[in-house]
């Protein structure tokens, strides 16, 4: 078997010595010759590229980048918006701050590439109130793409006109739901839309037609059009294409980010491989893996998964794939009761307490909780609260059923995907170590009855 190897697309030039996130330095590598060519094409001919290329978004649920652009009321005679939800607001989530930071001009270029392409003539770019610098940064680069006429009026002498906004969020988790983020964005409480009928490709901002794609997906737009969709759909696998920039934080020698082709790469190479995290930290052993972010639920060292595999004789057939054979791509995970998320993987080694883990995230989606659904309102607070008298000596063994009660009336009875968000850590750390959770909750009880005596 080959090595496994990066495979750099979106930050094929990043990292090069001397470049900079400047126009001048992004023209001199090739910068908005795409969006030059792509101006002299029929919208309807990119939308049809980037739906063949068969890109998934990079932001969290992996829906088709093409289909959600189909599917955008252009026949209301309403503007269409596009937002590129740059509020990266997932734990152990850091790759699309680096692109605004190091090559925004490359996400400028994507912007109005998949602007041209949808008749937009408004985007905005909706950043993370904790990103200040990353706010100036693209403020800087927009100025100076409008004053080379990549972006404002009469665009490249085509008539075609589109304008880009930057507006900065407070810091809230739940922008990052597109529905919130565009009641943010209207001035308003970040509460989810109810879907349907809010479906933000016919009722989205200002009540209009508005597609919402992540920073890193809208990057590869520009590589599609410049490759075509059939060059672009031969990296990665089927139904997994491209390249996705992976997060690689915790417990590793070498944590960081790193562009890998879809399905190319295991889990187990991306921890261990020295072209990646490099492995654990010496004595270490792998005690769980955290796959997509934090909301994801955890994979337990040691695991085995089912997953259809095509045979010698080509024919699918279901298959025992280890924990760290599992191809990072949408699929795979998916078949290993996941999700490859944000493409966060976070490594914990034996050394880490797994209800202290718990507990730290319980605590953080307890408070970033909008409050409008009183099940995820209620429940990611009792959770945390359960979870906290865990790790400070007053918990009982029954927690761990309790919190899995707890866990289990959340998800699906919530407007938006933050109850499953918060239920899913709580019902897979449980389920995967609920020894851990009740040997603390026993021993917890055991000194209280001592104490009594």
């Amino acid at each position: 078997m080959p090595a496994p190897v990066q495979r750099r697309l979106i930050l094929e030039h990043i990292d090069e010595p001397g470049y900079t996130n400047d126009l001048a330095c992004y023209q001199r590598h090739g910068g908005y010759a795409v969006l030059r060519q792509a101006v002299t094409r029929k919208p309807e001919e990119l939308i049809d590229e980037v739906k063949k290329s068969g890109l998934r978004g990079r932001g969290g649920a992996g829906f088709p980048c093409g289909v959600k652009w189909s599917l955008v009321d252009r026949k209301s005679g309403k503007p269409i918006y596009l937002i590129v939800n740059a509020d990266e607001s997932e734990p152990g989530t850091f790759k699309d701050r680096y692109i605004i930071h190091q090559d925004p001009h490359q996400l400028i270029e994507g912007i109005m590439i998949s602007c041209f392409a949808n008749n937009v003539k408004q985007a905005y770019i909706y950043i993370r109130g904790e990103m200040p610098h990353g706010a100036r940064i693209l403020e800087k680069a927009i100025a100076e793409a409008r004053a080379a006429n990549f972006v404002g009026p009469n665009i490249l002498g085509t008539g075609y006109s589109c304008e880009i906004y930057v507006h900065r969020g407070a810091g809230a988790y739940i922008c990052g739901e597109e529905t919130g983020l565009i009641e943010s964005l209207e001035g308003k409480r970040p509460y989810p839309r109810i879907k349907p009928p809010y479906f933000p490709a016919v009722l989205g901002l200002y009540q209009c037609p508005t597609i919402v794609n992540n920073v890193e997906t809208l990057c590869h737009v520009k590589h599609i059009v410049n490759l075509g969709a059939a060059e672009y759909a031969k990296l990665g696998t089927p139904n997994n294409t491209g390249t996705r920039i992976v997060s690689l934080s915790g417990d590793v020698k070498r944590p960081g980010y790193f562009e890998i082709e879809v399905g190319k790469v295991t889990l187990g190479e991306l921890i261990n491989d020295p072209a990646f995290g490099g492995g654990l930290r010496d004595g270490r052993k792998l005690k769980a893996i955290i796959p997509g972010g934090s909301s994801s639920k955890i994979l337990k060292a040691g695991e085995t998964f089912k997953l259809n595999r095509k045979g010698a004789d080509g024919q699918m057939a279901k298959v025992d794939v280890p924990l760290l054979d599992l191809p990072y791509d949408f699929d795979s995970l998916m078949g290993a009761g996941t999700m490859s998320g944000s493409g966060a993987i976070i490594v914990l080694d034996d050394t880490r307490d797994i209800v202290e883990a718990l507990a730290n995230l319980a605590e953080f989606y307890a408070h970033e909780s909008c409050g409008q659904c009183t099940p995820c309102r209620e429940g990611s607070l009792w959770m945390s609260k359960a979870l906290h008298r865990l790790t400070h000596g007053h918990g009982r063994k029954a927690d761990a059923d309790y919190l899995l009660h707890i866990a289990q009336n959340i998800q699906g009875r919530t407007i938006c995907a933050f109850g499953e968000a918060c239920a899913w850590p709580v019902l897979s750390y449980v389920k995967k170590f609920k020894d851990d959770f009740e040997a603390k909750g026993a021993a917890d009880e055991a000194k209280a009855a001592a104490a009594k005596h």
